[in-house]
């Protein structure tokens, strides 16, 4: 690049995406997340294809901008291709706590 101030916004850019998406950065908490909100489906299948993806709790800021569970609900969503399943985000046990498992299709 030309322009060395583009060029470091490029590279900081590149390696803030990294940082914010590196699969590697595992969230580990101490405490059992708590039972789901809502195991139902809402509403009515918008259209053929679309499967229903139950809600999930992630870490995060909670209420009061302290950290903690919060409650990420359920929604229809269109698999990017046929034959495609949707495995739920979880939080699997550990030793000494908790590990988040992220879903996505398979």
């Amino acid at each position: 690049m030309k322009n060395p101030i583009l060029a470091g916004i490029a590279l900081m850019t590149m390696l803030l995406v990294q940082g914010l998406f590196n699969p590697a950065a595992a969230i580990f908490v101490r405490t059992p997340p708590p039972r789901p909100v809502s195991t139902r489906v809402v509403g009515r299948r918008p259209g053929a294809g679309y499967v229903w993806t139950g809600g999930y709790y992630r870490w995060g800021r909670g209420r009061w901008g302290r950290p903690g569970f919060v409650w990420m609900p359920g929604m229809w969503r269109l698999p990017p291709r046929s034959g495609m399943v949707w495995r739920s985000p979880r939080w699997r046990a550990g030793r000494g706590g908790y590990t988040f498992v992220g879903g996505g299709w398979r």
